[in-house]
């Protein structure tokens, strides 16, 4: 059974910078992505990293502010937000399918329930 469980969110003032994590459990080797959905929004791709690691896509809107990593030996997937900007705001998930990583959401196969992320201006 996969499991993906995310945790970090919270809330932080403009300028300042979060960790997420997610947890994962029951699939190997994955690529993971992450990917947040603001109220009234559709979903959107932040960051995606490969199995090794060696391979990380980010999402325009984030790149320079936003670092995906993994550490295999925990099944963890870090996101460091940085330089955070009240349109930030949202719930961020981690999506996991086998192979090679997606930035596409129709690209995964499994899902966590999600991390409430507010940047207060």
């Amino acid at each position: 059974q996969v499991q993906l469980v995310e945790s970090g969110g919270g809330l932080v003032q403009a300028g300042g910078s979060l960790r997420l994590s997610c947890a994962a459990s029951g699939l190997s080797p994955f690529g993971v992505g992450w990917f947040r959905q603001a109220p009234g929004k559709e979903r959107e791709f932040i960051a995606a990293i490969s199995w090794s690691g060696d391979t990380t896509y980010y999402a325009d809107s984030v790149k320079g502010r936003v670092t995906i990593s993994r550490d295999n030996a925990k099944n963890t997937v870090d996101l460091q937000m940085d330089s955070l900007k009240p349109e930030d705001t949202a719930v961020y998930s981690c999506a996991a399918r086998k192979g090679n990583p997606s930035t596409s959401k129709y690209g995964y196969d499994y899902w966590g329930q999600g991390t409430q992320v507010t940047i207060s201006s």
